[in-house]
């Protein structure tokens, strides 16, 4: 180590207080130098002043205490036992604010670092050349020879000119920083080695650099490979975004096509309705016309019948009286009329039927429509053998599922199901919509739905959204339930032979229909689905030999 020599050229000094010059639109003016921060290099950003009365920006400081186990400020080395509580220093801010208004914008990557001038040329001073730590000055080319010839000054620490020399002494030796204390994270001079850091890992400048630049080359791949996940990220958001747009612009042209159909059939139902109403009071008009014409018929005869009673009560001929009076007295061919009603309640509940035949008709209308356009994202469904409980047998195809009642030997999977008896599709999936039928006729017990992969395998399992199960089950025959908490009971017209199972990922839908009916047996709405949904298929029990009918995964193709 060379033997420390005093300046001898006076150096300039920077100190706490400044006399700020005029702005001037030079990104080297003085001004840019006091307001450039020396971690980053660039133009203050949220100033902050240290205890000892520094400046920086808050980000680059707190990144610097963040990366290392003491808090010394990164001009003088002064070292906080407390780390500071930085507050915005707002004199210096507004300052900077005012700066950036009149200097003309520039990016920060092209911002050149100020220009170091010989600190012993006297009248008009050169760039330097070189910086000396020993002598704490810097030289341009002329002045810089005598350390390129002198033997005592060629030993002398020469570096790329700086204007922040006193960062490059060491504040309490006065020594150059030429050694790195990988314990303190700080670097330090030849003498705190052997003082305040002796017994440390301490190793030169050069040998910590090389590590750093190595360190900092695998953060700047890091940093590549996570600007280019960010990139495929945003192109693929915008893809989704259009594909969103696509399918958006289809179902908006099939719903409104749907609806076209369900209106149509609707105004053809009620011309129907009108009609069909129409006929039946033409037929109860025609039928009241001909009742008021008999009633007066007869009205007529009972009058002229009524005038013989009269006639003959008043007449002096005894024998001809009872001679007539037999067939007068007896009851002529008449209506028992307090039985006829013209009959309105059959034609409201004529009408009642007719509507709620449309009902029906548009809601299987609808349902059909729907089931529809929920087949153009059917998926092909195969069940995974890695899933499936012991006791259950898969077809070699792996579109079939049944129990055996036998457990067989197989690889103890992290995947497999140890005590409920299911099975899961092997593709999972985690984002837009699909749609699967599997045929159920012929079982007493099953369940069906869709399921998280991070569901629980091992030990009873309540099949339960709360648990990452969206299922419908039949149970004892005839017992139809959805699986939430508490289950719900479903009532359904008819038995499902095919049940279709609908998902819609985003939208957090999970939809179960009667594809031979066309209807529509319960959906999960307003779910908020992470990671991949699994198809999930249960067959339950053999139940001595009433279940035995397999699950079977079919295709609407």
């Amino acid at each position: 180590m060379a033997e420390y020599f005093p300046t001898s050229p006076k150096r300039r000094e920077r100190t706490g207080s400044v006399d700020v010059p005029p702005l001037m639109s030079s990104s080297s003016s003085p001004l840019t130098e006091e307001l450039q921060c020396s971690i980053c290099l660039d133009v203050f950003t949220d100033p902050v002043s240290t205890p000892c009365g520094h400046n920086f920006c808050k980000t680059c400081l707190n990144k610097c205490w963040d990366n290392s186990q003491t808090c010394n400020c990164p001009n003088c080395k002064e070292t906080f036992k407390i780390r500071p509580d930085l507050k915005i220093n707002t004199t210096l801010r507004e300052l900077v604010d005012h700066y950036k208004k009149k200097s003309p914008a520039r990016k920060p990557e092209v911002l050149k670092k100020p220009e170091v001038l010989c600190d012993v040329c006297e009248e008009r001073k050169l760039e330097a050349l070189k910086s000396c730590l020993v002598c704490q000055s810097s030289y341009c080319e002329t002045h810089l020879e005598p350390h390129l010839r002198v033997a005592g000054l060629k030993k002398h620490k020469l570096i790329n000119p700086v204007r922040n020399l006193e960062n490059y002494i060491c504040q309490k030796h006065e020594r150059p920083l030429e050694l790195f204390c990988r314990d303190d994270q700080t670097c330090v001079c030849p003498m705190c080695d052997v003082t305040d850091h002796k017994n440390h890992n301490t190793v030169s400048l050069e040998e910590e650099s090389e590590e750093k630049k190595t360190e900092l080359m695998k953060t700047q791949k890091d940093v590549q490979q996570m600007i280019q996940d960010r990139i495929k990220k945003i192109q693929d958001v915008k893809h989704s975004a259009k594909v969103r747009k696509r399918n958006t612009e289809k179902e908006k042209a099939a719903r409104v096509e749907l609806f076209t159909d369900l209106i149509r059939s609707i105004e053809r139902c009620q011309t129907e309705l009108l009609e069909m109403m129409e006929e039946q009071q033409k037929a109860a008009e025609k039928q009241e016309e001909e009742l008021i014409e008999e009633l007066e018929q007869e009205i007529i005869e009972l009058k002229m019948r009524n005038t013989e009673l009269e006639q003959l009560s008043h007449t002096e001929d005894h024998l001809h009286l009872l001679q007539i009076y037999s067939s007068l007295c007896s009851s002529r061919n008449t209506r028992n009329w307090p039985e006829i009603s013209v009959k309105t309640d059959e034609s409201l509940e004529t009408l009642r039927r007719a509507l709620i035949q449309l009902q029906d008709t548009l809601q299987e209308k609808l349902t059909l429509t729907v089931l529809k356009r929920m087949q153009q994202y059917e998926v092909d469904v195969t069940l995974d053998p890695d899933t499936a409980h012991p006791k259950l047998i898969l077809s070699d195809d792996g579109k079939q599922v049944r129990h055996g009642d036998k457990t067989q030997k197989l690889p103890d999977k992290p995947a497999r199901f140890k005590i409920c008896v299911d099975v899961l599709g092997k593709e999972g999936f985690s984002s837009g919509r699909i749609y699967f039928m599997v045929h159920v006729k012929g079982k007493t017990d099953w369940c069906l739905g869709v399921a998280r992969e991070s569901i629980k395998r091992n030990g009873n399992i309540s099949a339960r959204p709360s648990n990452g199960f969206w299922t419908v089950r039949l149970r004892n025959e005839n017992e139809y339930l959805a699986c939430v908490d508490p289950a719900v009971s479903l009532c359904l017209r008819v038995k499902p032979q095919r049940v279709g199972v609908f998902v819609d990922y985003e939208e957090g839908l999970v939809s179960f229909y009667d594809v031979e009916s066309s209807s529509h047996i319960y959906s999960f709405t307003g779910q908020s689905f992470t990671g991949k949904l699994f198809p999930y298929f249960s067959p339950c029990f053999n139940n001595g030999g009433k279940n035995s009918n397999p699950l079977i995964i079919t295709s609407s193709h």
